[in-house]
């Protein structure tokens, strides 16, 4: 007959350890047809960080009026992310869709879903990115119809960064930004550069700039930012993380 007592195989009993992302926990909140970001999230996620995402709906073609209609889903998208509380960081992973919408509301709706974490933006991380370089006087380039670069331009400006050239492609849909080749977004970026910039963007986080962002800041001689890069490394930061990368430009190597 065994005597020993009965292992304290029960809830009350269970030793809890912090899980597999004890460093910080973020979101993000993507478009439906989007991509690109998962991946870029995933090459520069610092072991200990957790990453979760969400999806917004809207169909296959990005104009004013439809990144206008994705605000009325977002505290629903967020809502979705880690439901318990612990998520540090939510961010809405859509450039163009942050300028249209308008950072103050895109805050407002992650309030409602995921009110325990900090929100920002892309275009929230890209003017701090900016600002962290003290940058003043950009060239961007962009993927997008004129009516959207028209907006980038007023959004940016309104924010203190002066606008010397920008540059669109003018395509639509998001599954058609997604197939540029970074060989060819390094030679449009360098062609939408002008020598008064002090440093260049491209906008878009459905461009696989990440791949070429060093190569393109080496081959301008300046600063070079890219919205997944800079929407990183504001996440980061804002959990509180530190850790930086070479390979991706002087944003995560130096700030």
């Amino acid at each position: 007959m065994n005597d020993l007592p009965p292992a304290p195989f029960t809830a009350a009993h269970v030793p809890f350890d912090d899980g597999r992302h004890p460093r910080a926990k973020i979101g993000y909140v993507l478009l439906a047809t989007e991509q690109t970001i998962q991946d870029d999230v995933f090459t520069l996620r610092p072991k200990g960080v957790g990453v979760h995402f969400a999806r917004a709906p809207i169909p296959d073609s990005i104009t004013a009026e439809t990144l206008a209609a994705q605000a009325d889903h977002l505290a629903g998208a967020a809502e979705t992310l880690l439901p318990d509380g612990s998520l540090d960081v939510v961010c809405y992973a859509c450039t163009s869709g942050s300028l249209v919408i308008g950072e103050d509301r895109v805050f407002e709706e992650f309030r409602k879903g995921a009110p325990n974490a900090v929100p920002t933006s892309i275009i929230t991380a890209v003017i701090a990115a900016l600002h962290a370089l003290d940058v003043r006087k950009v060239a961007v380039a962009t993927p997008y119809l004129p009516e959207i670069d028209r907006q980038e331009e007023i959004y940016m400006e309104d924010r203190g960064i002066e606008v010397v050239n920008i540059q669109g492609l003018g395509l639509e849909k998001d599954s058609d930004m997604v197939r540029v080749p970074p060989d060819y977004l390094i030679e449009f970026a360098l062609a939408a550069d002008r020598p008064e910039a002090e440093a260049i963007f491209v906008s878009c986080g459905a461009l696989r700039t990440l791949d070429v962002i060093a190569e393109i800041e080496a081959r301008a001689g300046k600063p070079a930012i890219c919205s997944n890069q800079a929407m990183i490394w504001d996440c980061l930061r804002k959990a509180g993380i530190t850790d930086r990368f070479d390979g991706y430009g002087s944003l995560l190597s130096e700030h």
